[in-house]
């Protein structure tokens, strides 16, 4: 009663024969997005750095963004999410998904008080 996993990834756009071929194109999927990371983050482009979305760089964004996609390509092939139900699928997925965007909401909006009473308050930095 072995249960079979599927030998594909990106939703059967790629099969494979074994399991071992699609571990390794598993593995240079997330070695290219943790690598288009580390490059961007040694070379700091200006056009990312100088425009903010909501309060943040845009390059911050993009962390955020490429960071949740490793977290969940890594929960989907790797701890078989394709194989379960839709519901237990979208309760694993979606609710760090929503508390990922309600933390960054509240820093956001936190911080940005907290510079404000800082820059035009009475306290001034003194550190």
């Amino acid at each position: 009663m072995a249960h079979e996993h599927k030998l594909e990834i990106f939703r059967g756009l790629l099969k494979f024969k074994s399991n071992t071929q699609k571990i390794w194109a598993v593995l240079v999927f997330l070695t290219i997005v943790t690598a288009v990371e580390v490059a961007l983050g040694i070379s700091k482009p200006d056009v990312l750095t100088g425009n903010s979305i909501l309060g943040m760089k845009v390059l911050n964004w993009i962390f955020i963004v490429l960071t949740l996609l490793k977290a969940y390509y890594i929960a989907w092939d790797f701890m078989h999410l394709r194989d379960e139900k839709k519901s237990l699928r979208r309760a694993i997925v979606w609710t760090p998904v929503f508390l990922v965007a309600y933390l960054a909401f509240i820093l956001l909006v936190e911080g940005n008080y907290i510079y404000s009473v800082f820059k035009d308050g009475f306290v001034t930095w003194n550190f």
